[in-house]
């Protein structure tokens, strides 16, 4: 004979928690440009650029990076002029060289290295540009290519350090 609980409908399953981003917070971030409005395209299509140019070519021998950043930046997919092209280049290939900015994109780095933790009652989701661990430090970088980076930290959009509270917790 059957028990009675396997007669009646089972309870609804609670409902799991939505994972939160730490690129996407609860707050809205500063309304970034969209790659169709005035003047946006060429900065999107610039930060995409850079962001992968960063991912790639730390992976490269110092010597090769400038001829592969050229080389990157002239595929016809891209549509940009040569003097963009070598403006982005220059910028890149100036943070790769930066003797401040070495453990960032050196051989204990990693570039695009996913994070997920529960924090609280909150699932957090995220991905960041780069990462280094060493003893005694983690390092976390995100990228922002697609705005003018403010002169004082105090100037610094309050969305993107709850982003990086989120990452360090």
């Amino acid at each position: 004979e059957l028990k009675p609980y396997f007669r009646e409908p089972a309870p609804p399953e609670p409902s799991l928690p939505r994972p939160f981003a730490p690129s996407r917070p609860i707050d809205a971030l500063p309304r970034a440009r969209g790659p169709l409005e005035e003047h946006g395209g060429s900065s999107f299509l610039r930060g995409r650029l850079i962001h992968r140019l960063l991912e790639l070519l730390p992976e490269l021998h110092s010597e090769a990076r400038a001829d592969a950043a050229k080389r990157f930046l002239a595929r016809p997919a891209h549509g940009i002029e040569p003097q963009a092209q070598a403006e982005i280049a220059v910028e890149v290939l100036a943070v790769l060289r930066n003797p401040r900015a070495a453990p960032l994109f050196g051989p204990d780095s990693r570039a695009e290295v996913p994070l997920a933790a529960v924090l609280g009652k909150h699932v957090i989701s995220g991905q960041v540009d780069r990462l280094v661990v060493e003893e005694g430090r983690v390092l976390v970088v995100d990228y922002k290519s697609g705005r003018a980076a403010p002169q004082d930290e105090s100037a610094i959009e309050k969305a993107y350090v709850a982003q990086m509270d989120t990452y360090r917790a």
